[in-house]
């Protein structure tokens, strides 16, 4: 089955250089299997709570190294310190729940990959779950992860279907790189 050329709804007006279309094209929907980067995405979908997700892939940059590029040891060992400087960084969303569900969430994924080899190989372990599955594991494992965040982190990391529609010329991609979804 070929895929079209609609694009989805959300990206069909924006010129091919606007961050959202990028992401859109690049990443949205994409297995991710690098911990940091999963991290990362978790961290701002968590962020995103609120807020258009524009606004977010503007501030990416900033929350790349406000977090020390997500490297999750470093961010579990974040202190009164580290709070007060993220809280005070314009760069970046200043909310001290997501940014204490940060921590905690880096913390956990520590737990995570002693057990698991890593937090790709979690998501693994646990595919195929449904919604509601998957909110009910997060929502036990991770802090600041209600249905509408879980749902976004694991489509735009290939986990639910949804990210694209079938005619979007990105659909059949996110399946040749292996969309854990299309394994199913």
């Amino acid at each position: 089955m070929e895929s079209g050329n609609s694009y989805c709804h959300a990206v069909s007006e924006l010129e091919d250089n606007h961050i959202h279309k990028m992401y859109h094209d690049h990443h949205y929907g994409f297995p991710i299997k690098n911990d940091n980067e999963l991290f990362e995405r978790l961290v701002l979908e968590i962020n995103q709570a609120g807020l258009s997700w524009t606004t977010i892939l503007r501030k990416q940059e900033y929350f790349r190294k406000a977090y020390d590029g997500f490297e999750i040891d470093k961010v579990a060992q974040y202190q009164e310190m580290d709070i007060a400087r993220l809280l005070s960084d314009s760069g970046i969303i200043r909310n001290r729940l997501k940014i204490n569900a940060a921590i905690y969430n880096a913390k956990v994924l520590q737990g995570i990959q002693k057990e698991y080899g890593s937090f790709y190989q979690w998501l693994e372990h646990h595919h195929p779950l449904t919604k509601e599955e998957w909110t009910t594991l997060f929502k036990k494992t991770f802090h600041f992860t209600g249905g509408e965040i879980v749902n976004e982190f694991l489509m735009s990391t290939g986990y639910l279907p949804g990210s694209h529609v079938f005619d979007c010329p990105i659909y059949q991609k996110t399946i040749q790189a292996g969309a854990a979804w299309s394994r199913e």
